[in-house]
């Protein structure tokens, strides 16, 4: 997947299971966002990554999120997904599994040192996490000297913020509890959760 493609905001589902990850799917496909992670500290993540990409996979990205090892990066790649993200610096010999395997590549960064390290490496998109500790500012802040680099927002990311990360320079959103309602995951709230995300999607327009 080259990144010009990569969608805007993605989803990332922790802690789930695989009927309440699978509604939420089902929501989406009512929406415009068109991209969800399953992190690797979910039971059965593997499993539901396989089963996703089968069934939604034509017309969904489904990546796998929390990756910190070369295991974990082979096994989530394995399964079908099209991108990996983790909340630290990738080794560079996950970002080149990565680009063997025309995944795309996610990195979790916080300074200019590890943004610049991460791309030296080959990293495709830069995920600061936790977002919100650094500001909105941020991202203009480090494109200023470092040129127009592939940020993604991650961590207190939510429908009311959003757009402000958007318009200061994020590229790209990860989004978890900030969208939707817990309550309506757990339940399978299928109405509930179309609803959220048509009022975030009025808020981010």
């Amino acid at each position: 997947m080259n990144i010009k493609n990569f969608p805007k905001v993605t989803i990332i589902l922790r802690g789930y299971n695989y009927s309440q990850v699978r509604t939420v799917m089902k929501a989406l496909s009512e929406s415009s966002i068109k991209s969800v992670e399953i992190t690797m500290n979910s039971t059965g993540a593997i499993e539901m990554i396989s089963k996703l990409s089968s069934e939604f996979g034509s017309h969904m990205n489904i990546g796998a999120g929390t990756v910190t090892t070369m295991e974990q990066a082979e096994e989530a790649i394995k399964a079908g997904a099209k991108f990996i993200l983790s909340p630290v610096m990738f080794p560079k010999e996950i970002i080149d599994l990565c680009k063997k395997s025309s995944v795309i590549s996610v990195p979790g960064v916080m300074t200019p040192t590890e943004i610049h390290k991460s791309l030296i490496d080959g990293a495709d998109i830069l995920k600061v996490f936790p977002a919100i500790s650094c500001g909105t500012r941020f991202f203009k802040d480090v494109k200023a000297p470092l040129g127009d680099i592939p940020l993604m927002a991650v961590g207190g990311v939510n429908k009311e913020n959003a757009k402000e990360f958007l318009d200061n320079g994020a590229d790209f959103l990860g989004i978890g509890s900030g969208i939707f309602s817990k309550e309506d995951i757990v339940n399978e709230n299928l109405e509930g959760l179309i609803k959220s995300l048509k009022d975030f999607e009025e808020k981010v327009r």
